[in-house]
């Protein structure tokens, strides 16, 4: 297993967490947009609040071909962003906010939508935030 991360705080913190069975895990600490994942290296790919910080279309596209590099033919792919209702700050940063059709738009025709969910999270301060999910596959060989 692999955990992909942009805070080394919150590694510590999984780590931590997962106490002995972090032992289990490669850990790494990078840019998704530049970091060299390894072509089809990943069955599943999930993105929990990372996909809605890239606000420069360009910071996308790069993110885009990372997944597509990375994830095996007939992968899975989980993307979960702010949705329409969502906050349009989050730690401080302007994020880009999507409905389930615009975050698949960014992955393009070549990722099959297979589903998208839209829920309210609480969050650990009480507060609600809408999320949606975005569930794709990359086509077999």
């Amino acid at each position: 297993m692999t955990v992909l991360d942009i805070s080394a705080a919150a590694i510590d913190a999984a780590k931590a967490r997962l106490g002995e069975r972090a032992s289990s895990v490669r850990w790494l600490v990078a840019d998704v947009t530049e970091v060299d994942l390894g072509a089809q290296s990943y069955d599943f790919w999930h993105d929990r609040a990372v996909f809605h910080f890239l606000r420069d279309p360009a910071e996308r596209r790069r993110y885009v071909s990372a997944v597509r590099r990375a994830v095996k033919p007939g992968g899975h792919v989980l993307v979960a962003t702010f949705g329409p209702e969502g906050p349009a700050r989050c730690s401080d940063l302007e994020v880009v906010r999507y409905d389930a059709d615009e975050l698949h738009g960014e992955f393009g025709h070549e990722f099959r939508k297979v589903g998208s969910l839209t829920e309210m999270h609480r969050t650990p301060w009480g507060t609600e935030q809408q999320f949606v999910y975005c569930y794709c596959r990359l086509p077999p060989i």
